[in-house]
């Protein structure tokens, strides 16, 4: 069966970094592209970031570009949210996703407060 576990999750002062890791099984990694997600309480979800199959390609919404890094390692079944430069705002609940938000993990917390 489809497993996704999300770690790294904590709280950072802003301006501050975390890494954020996500452990796939129960499906070929290597095959499909991952997302990264967020919902704060109260709030509609919000796409984060995406990776292509082989990691080659990767994509951002705006409120996080230049700041998150998203990328996969395909021998360890998973993928990572590296965050940078972190504000307030970015402070939610953060999922990893399969393509069309099929699967889901049960979410890390990231706190960004001084």
């Amino acid at each position: 069966q489809v497993q996704l576990v999300e770690s790294g999750g904590g709280l950072v002062q802003p301006g501050g970094s975390l890494r954020l890791s996500c452990a796939a099984s129960g499906f070929t990694f290597g095959t499909i592209w991952m997302h990264w997600v967020r919902q704060a309480p109260g709030k509609g979800l919000e796409w984060v970031s995406a990776i292509a199959t082989g990691g080659g390609a990767t994509y951002y919404a705006d409120s996080v570009k230049g700041r998150f890094f998203i990328s996969k390692d395909n021998a360890k079944n998973t993928v990572y949210l590296q965050m940078n430069s972190v504000k307030s705002e970015d402070t939610t609940v953060y999922y990893c996703v399969t393509p069309g938000y099929d699967f889901w993990g049960q979410g890390t917390q990231v706190t960004v407060s001084s």
